[in-house]
């Protein structure tokens, strides 16, 4: 369990109707659901503000809700037996959190979510959820189709996370954002915010910036406001490889 406690409160939609039923459209797999379901389960939700380092729910509870994130983000933290937490991912504008849960006969979270700024999610119920889901075909192979991504995504994120220093876990994930032969210069675009990014390469945004300075220094990449130009992916191999030694 996650230390601290969770108390986010509820509060009047930032947005209208109509943009919350925008945001539910834009999860792939509730997209083919037919208007009565998305009114339906709009109708039982609620919007809800989660304040700085409060958490939203915790590893083990049992599962009530799927989240969609309006605004801001969330860290997914999973807690070793030892009481360490590892970083799963981060969840930003437009992600869900909590659809692992649903494919359990008894719903528990498998993961504890903290905000990292204030932030504003959609809360659905996750038993209705799943009953539209489960009912509708074509939802449920995006879903599980989803879930094929994300565990491929998570995978490759294992692979990253095992880069003993902060320079090795940020050159790998530059890396793993061009093609195999890129064409070089590459562009590597920072859609994902520098302190949501910072928390899914276990680092603080400072450490992150203060990298970012160095390689730019080195000539490898220049950085263009949420742009890395890579001129050089040999010499961050390279950089990689000497902190690796």
């Amino acid at each position: 369990m996650c230390p601290g406690t969770s108390s986010p409160s509820e509060r009047k939609p930032s947005l209208t109707s109509a943009q919350l039923r925008e945001r539910v459209l834009q999860v792939p797999w509730f997209s083919h659901l037919p208007a009565t379901a998305i009114d339906a389960m709009l109708a039982s939700s609620r919007v809800r503000v989660i304040e700085h380092h409060e958490w939203l729910f915790r590893q083990d509870e049992t599962a009530q809700a799927l989240y969609v994130v309006i605004s801001g983000g969330l860290r997914l933290v999973r807690t070793a037996e030892d009481g360490r937490l590892a970083t799963i991912r981060c969840a930003e504008r437009g992600d869900t959190v909590g659809e692992l849960s649903m494919l359990s006969n008894t719903p528990r979270y498998l993961y504890s979510a903290e905000a990292l700024v204030r932030t504003d999610i959609l809360e659905l119920d996750l038993a209705q959820c799943w009953r539209y889901i489960d009912g509708n075909t074509k939802c449920r192979a995006q879903f599980m189709l989803q879930l094929s991504g994300e565990l491929t995504d998570r995978l490759e994120d294992m692979v990253l996370l095992t880069q003993g220093d902060a320079l090795s876990r940020l050159i790998g994930f530059i890396l793993r954002q061009l093609p195999v032969s890129p064409q070089l210069p590459g562009v590597v675009h920072l859609d994902t915010p520098k302190y949501l990014l910072a928390a899914q390469l276990t680092m603080t945004p400072e450490t992150l910036s203060r990298l970012l300075t160095r390689l730019r220094e080195s000539g490898a990449i220049s950085v263009e406001r949420q742009r890395l130009i890579v001129h050089d992916d040999q010499r961050l191999r390279e950089m990689m490889a000497v902190k690796k030694a």
